[in-house]
């Protein structure tokens, strides 16, 4: 049953993409919704535009505990931590939390897909996007999929154009993730490893934020988990469901999953060993995009996706903007963009997908992550590393100097990214490959790593 919001006074924090859709929302279904956000009046000009014909009020530059006098709900944007002293005045007064994930799954008449994991939730949730669209197509069925959450739109704009036959595909973040008490029928958790540390303080709290994904599901519900990953597997301890994993070798015996053998996608399902796929038909690079393609094929064998949908999406799937994005080739030489890359581990990941000598752009804002582990690798397979922006010295200290025997032949300091660029281009020859991997958040310098990864389109494209 849909939960009456008519009446009811609404606190959203964050007037970003997750705070205007919730307030889109809640005003629409009659509730009084005010929108805080510590940033001006002025700076938050669109965001007033945006919801101008919405009977919504504003309170900006700060978030006064007064605002709670009345209070029923307070929604809480992904970026804004929970410890905020607004926040925390509300749960002492008993205020329910909820943000536009949750308030959606409450509300949402179709089956939903959710994705979390440290890495890789972009490509899966768009490529079983696909899957379940090119499903829907070939059977010339009026239902459709959905595809968004952390990636893309917040799906709470479409959520009254849904109906219970359609199919959605979601992206979830630790931070949206880490007060919600709903899980999606069919919930991934594809790998965890050290990230958003400065937000959650430490890795426990993080474990815990991801996990909530499944905490929640229901008898007939679906989990899917990466055998592979220590730290995901664990979790299976807290599944009450069903559980089809997906891993390189295969499941055990009676044990649902999907593997490769002999170059084939495999499903082991209820006993039986199916083929789904050859694993040729992947157009993606690296070991961590057959991970990311074998999630898929799980998730879709939990949210009973037929066969054909799923192959020709593989087929045709060429993958997601910012994430190992070949941007050209100039004097020999292939500029990829990688800005999606907010980790040290994913850089990892995007220097294991190639063969080539690589010329590394890395820098931007630091998460409080571990970087020994790419700094042992870069030293290993990385030819030339040009560090730019605010955690330049951080990342110059891990890496260390040129030393004998090693790869690696320089290290540069750049200011900006722009500055960056325009050396790794005098650096490179013919037959590198320039990668903009840079381990970091955007915060810095840009609005997030899509900006990152626009601006590196067109500084690129103007070489």
């Amino acid at each position: 049953m849909k939960t009456n919001y008519s009446g009811k006074k609404v606190i959203v924090i964050g007037a970003a993409r997750q705070g205007l859709a919730i307030s889109r929302y809640l005003a629409g279904k009659g509730a009084q919704v005010l929108l805080t956000d510590s940033r001006s009046a002025d700076e938050l000009a669109p965001a007033r535009a945006a919801l101008a014909n919405l009977p919504v009020e504003f309170a900006f530059g700060g978030h006064p505990e007064s605002l709670l006098e009345g209070a029923d709900l307070l929604c809480v944007s992904g970026g804004v931590p929970l410890t905020i002293p607004l926040i925390v005045a509300a749960r002492s007064q008993g205020i329910k939390l909820s943000n536009d994930s949750q308030i959606f799954l409450e509300e949402c008449p179709a089956t939903v897909i959710g994705i979390t994991g440290s890495a890789g939730k972009s490509t899966t949730t768009a490529l079983v996007g696909l899957m379940a669209k090119k499903h829907f197509e070939m059977k010339t069925s009026p239902h459709r999929a959905w595809v968004g959450g952390n990636i893309g739109n917040p799906l709470i704009d479409d959520l009254d154009k849904m109906d219970e036959d359609d199919l959605v595909v979601m992206e979830l973040s630790s931070f949206q993730l880490e007060l919600m008490t709903a899980s999606p029928q069919v919930a991934a958790v594809l790998n965890i490893t050290p990230n958003h540390l400065d937000r959650h303080n430490s890795m426990q709290a993080y474990i815990e934020a991801k996990s909530r994904i499944l905490r929640y599901q229901h008898q007939g519900d679906v989990a899917v988990l990466n055998r592979d990953d220590e730290g995901t597997w664990d979790l299976r301890n807290q599944v009450r469901t069903d559980v089809i994993s997906f891993g390189l070798k295969a499941p055990a015996y009676r044990e649902n999953g999907t593997y490769v053998d002999d170059g084939q996608i495999m499903l082991q399902i209820g006993g039986d060993r199916l083929k789904m796929l050859p694993v040729e038909w992947i157009n993606l690079r690296g070991e961590h995009n057959l991970y990311n393609v074998l999630a898929a094929c799980a998730l879709a064998a939990g949210a009973t996706i037929g066969l054909p949908g799923i192959q020709l999406a593989i087929e045709t799937f060429d993958g997601v903007p910012h994430r190992l994005e070949l941007v050209r080739e100039l004097n020999g030489v292939r500029w990829y963009n990688d800005s999606i890359a907010t980790a040290p581990e994913r850089t990892v990941a995007a220097i294991n997908s190639f063969e080539e000598p690589i010329v590394l752009l890395l820098g931007g804002r630091d998460k409080k992550l571990p970087w020994d582990h790419l700094a042992q690798l870069i030293r290993k397979r990385v030819s030339r590393v040009v560090i730019f922006g605010e955690a330049g010295d951080l990342i110059a200290d891990a890496i260390g100097p040129k030393k004998p025997g090693q790869a690696m032949r320089s290290v540069v300091r750049c200011a900006t990214l722009h500055e960056a660029i325009k050396t790794a281009y005098k650096q490179a020859e013919k037959g590198d490959v320039v990668l903009l991997s840079p381990g970091c958040t955007s915060y810095d310098a840009f609005k997030d790593f899509e900006e990152r990864g626009q601006a590196f389109r067109k500084w690129v494209n103007e070489l």
